[in-house]
């Protein structure tokens, strides 16, 4: 039913939050937080994932362990609609520790070419959605790991203001957000613009979908930050701008709309199980975002 099917892809890792899965012997998510960094930028591009292909590189293939690593990956591909076809297992003894893997793969979608989500029409005006995060997600724990210590009892710690253990809040999987994008463009809304925050925070991502001339001004009291990056901060002594140009700060994605589209997107978001917020607008000046 497209006028030009376009071929969008994505390829992505899970970085250094591994080392959280490690040290918790809990394999069974960061499959889910692969596949969310590939098929969010797919669908920051207006499109919808097609197939998921995965790579593990392991120090040893222990069955148990790879089975529950493809078993977050085959979770991820569910959640975004997405078909897995395939993969690469390679064991690496020697190069990796026996205990250790790495995880990456890449996704391929598809959107018809008027569909393309390109930021070239957003002008000063428009409003801008923030869809909540699920905490760190996959990126910043290069960070994170130099604040906290990478042991059992650490991340085993129970923190009251967080109401699970800091390894749970760290471990908690990448949103996918698939669905909240495919129900904006079902219900007849353009997106005009759309960022996905991931490494570089606010600062480096929100920048990308702008054309030159607007900038884009979010209120920082508009939604609620989560506790986890609060805990980071004030462990770590970081300063705010530092948090902001790291992490998600509890934003996995902006999305740029016309004024009158807004309430149909909310409602279009909400319905597709995520929480958003109207976090700022595009004002004309330099290409850029200010936090405020």
């Amino acid at each position: 039913g497209m006028e030009k099917p376009t071929l969008v892809s994505g390829t992505d890792g899970v970085g250094t939050k591994l080392k959280v899965a490690f040290t918790m012997d809990k394999n069974d998510t960061v499959g889910i937080d692969c596949v969310a960094m590939c098929v969010n930028d797919i669908a920051c591009a207006g499109g919808e994932p097609l197939f998921f292909l995965d790579y593990i590189a392991c120090g040893k293939n222990e069955p148990e362990k790879i089975a529950d690593i493809v078993k977050g990956v085959a979770e991820g591909c569910l959640q975004s609609e997405c078909a897995l076809i395939g993969g690469e297992t390679a064991e690496m003894p020697g190069f990796y520790p026996v205990e250790e893997y790495d995880l990456a793969g890449f996704a391929v979608g598809v959107v018809d070419e008027k569909d393309l989500i390109t930021g070239k029409d957003i002008k000063a005006g428009d409003t801008l959605i923030g869809i909540a995060s699920s905490g760190v997600h996959s990126n910043g724990f290069s960070l994170v790991r130099s604040v906290f210590t990478m042991t059992k009892e650490s991340l085993n710690t129970y923190y009251d203001e967080l109401g699970k253990t800091l390894g749970e809040a760290l471990i908690e999987p990448t949103r996918i957000y698939v669905k909240a994008l495919k129900n904006i463009k079902d219900a007849g809304i353009k997106v005009k613009g759309c960022s996905h925050i991931t490494g570089g925070g606010f600062f480096e991502n929100v920048p990308r979908m702008l054309p030159e001339g607007v900038k884009a001004i979010i209120n920082k009291d508009s939604y609620e930050v989560p506790a986890i990056f609060d805990l980071i901060a004030k462990n770590g002594d970081i300063a705010q701008e530092m948090m902001y140009n790291t992490f998600n700060m509890g934003l996995g994605m902006v999305i740029a709309l016309d004024p009158g589209d807004v309430e149909k997107a909310m409602e279009a978001i909400e319905a597709a199980g995520d929480k958003c917020y109207v976090v700022g607008n595009i004002e004309a000046g330099d290409k850029g975002v200010k936090l405020c």
